[in-house]
């Protein structure tokens, strides 16, 4: 049999193994992902436009939702070096300026052969609303030449 390298040196995330981040949504997180997207869509600026949809105000786009997301998969589990490969997640209500949401994850199949991982996220608004929900598949790169 071929001697592998182990795919998990620092030792692999368990099943059930869960990280949380909390950020309050600012205002100017609206622009900051405009000039990234060039997501100049009403419901995210013009609150007379907005007040007259179902949401009654001012939304912040998705990416600025689901990006908590990006940063407890990059930071903390799976960690450094794990980008999304696959992303399922429905939108279930919106996220505002000012809102304080938790994007959080919880690990739910470990590959032993590849550095892969599934993971359950969500993310939820202070006032305990779930605005985002679905899976994740990840793979965590470790730098060429490592051990």
């Amino acid at each position: 049999m071929a001697d592998h390298p182990d795919p998990w040196p620092d030792g692999a995330p368990a099943v059930g193994d869960r990280a949380t981040r909390t950020r309050t949504v600012a205002s100017g997180d609206i622009e900051r992902f405009t000039d990234i997207s060039g997501d100049r869509n009403p419901l995210h600026y013009d609150a007379d436009f907005a007040g007259r949809t179902r949401f009654g105000e001012i939304i912040v786009q998705g990416g600025v939702t689901s990006a908590i997301l990006n940063a407890v998969v990059a930071e903390d589990l799976p960690g450094p070096g794990s980008v999304f490969l696959n992303v399922n997640w429905d939108f279930r209500a919106p996220v505002r300026p000012g809102d304080d949401i938790t994007g959080e994850v919880e690990v739910l199949e470990v590959r032993a052969d590849k550095p892969i991982t599934k993971l359950r996220t969500t993310v939820t608004r202070g006032d305990g609303t779930l605005v985002l929900e679905g899976t994740a598949v990840c793979w965590t790169m470790r730098p060429e030449g490592a051990a």
